[in-house]
């Protein structure tokens, strides 16, 4: 693993078309949560509002896209189409990212930790469409 100075930096260490992927994955998270930091966490991109929104990394095969275990839990059915497990799912390298699915998680975690940090409370369940 190696430890990157910037997001930057990760994305332009792989080839062209998995720059392009990376890069809207990164325009996708940022226009959903543009006051989040950006930073390298566990030498992957991460974002953080009120505490981790989201990860991601490119692997040989598939980005893989850490939205958290509850990010996961929130959206299981719309991301069964995918592999994945309790914290992560892998989006194949040879397919269109779900850029609006990828939207609507971030949106959740957005919303989880603004009502974490608000009331510590446990976050209320969305249904498919994103609702509570």
């Amino acid at each position: 693993m190696e430890n990157f100075e910037n997001v930057d930096l990760y994305i332009a260490g792989f080839p062209g078309e998995v720059q392009k992927l990376l890069q809207q994955l990164r325009i996708t998270i940022k226009e959903v949560a543009p006051t989040a930091s950006e930073v390298v966490s566990y030498s992957m991109p991460a974002y953080k509002l009120n505490g981790v929104l989201v990860y991601f990394a490119a692997h040989s095969k598939h980005i893989g896209f850490y939205p958290t275990s509850s990010g996961i839990a929130a959206f299981k059915d719309e991301l069964s189409a995918f592999k994945g497990s309790k914290g992560t799912v892998q989006f194949p390298l040879d397919k269109p990212l779900p850029l609006e699915l990828i939207r609507k998680i971030v949106q959740y975690r957005v919303m989880e930790n603004s009502f974490k940090l608000k009331s510590k409370k446990k976050v209320p369940r969305v249904d498919q469409a994103g609702k509570i």
